[in-house]
């Protein structure tokens, strides 16, 4: 037999193999694909990562207890960046709302600025503590110094934006008088200003436009 004989009887003894097994060969590939698809099904899922969120409402300022607080699961690929591993005994620097993650940005610290490059955190005592109460997280205000005897006034840092409201006990602070706690972003070059207007004078406010 010549070799093309050969090679096209070869050939068509291997389609005729195929075709008488084709449903088997079918049914195997119908098993494999199945075997596959149960076997994703079947994979379990990535365990959830536990994750500190607000028990209940709280409001700006508050000091975060142990009732503040709940673990939940969150998936994976859902975990907000900046999680605060131990919050217990820090304060709210704006208000969250209930099953909220507790993140670096929500607590008063370094974190605060994050949202305002080139800024520093100061905190700053007004003496008249229901001045501070008009006050909200991300309202923009001048800083005012006036002298305690009336003889002079200026601003010594415009715009800044109010990055905390501490719910801290009104106390007395260096100027004799009482007041409350409120933490600003400044200028690093008005931080002295700042700080010498609070020692020396009284310090109050006016809503920036």
């Amino acid at each position: 037999m010549r070799l093309p004989d050969r090679l096209t009887s070869t050939r068509r003894s291997l389609r005729r193999v195929v075709l008488a097994r084709r449903r088997l060969l079918a049914a195997l590939l119908t098993a494999v694909a199945v075997a596959a698809g149960l076997h994703a099904a079947s994979a379990e899922p990535p365990p959830d990562v536990a994750v500190l969120v607000a028990a209940h409402d709280l409001p700006a300022g508050a000091v975060v207890g142990a009732d503040d607080v709940r673990r939940v699961g969150f998936a994976p690929g859902s975990v907000p960046t900046g999680l605060a591993h131990d919050p217990a005994g820090r304060t709210l620097a704006a208000p969250m709302r209930a099953g909220e993650p507790l993140t670096d940005v929500r607590l008063v610290g370094p974190a605060l600025t994050d949202g305002y490059p080139g800024l520093v955190a100061v905190p700053v005592r007004l003496p008249d503590a229901g001045m501070a109460g008009l006050l909200r997280v991300g309202d923009r205000i001048d800083l005012v110094s006036a002298d305690p005897q009336g003889r002079s006034a200026e601003t010594v840092a415009d715009g800044v934006p109010v990055l905390a409201l501490p719910d801290t006990p009104t106390e007395v602070g260096a100027t004799g008088l009482s007041g409350r706690l409120v933490v600003v972003g400044a200028a690093p070059g008005d931080v002295a200003r700042i700080a010498d207007a609070s020692v020396r004078t009284f310090v109050t406010i006016a809503f920036a436009d």
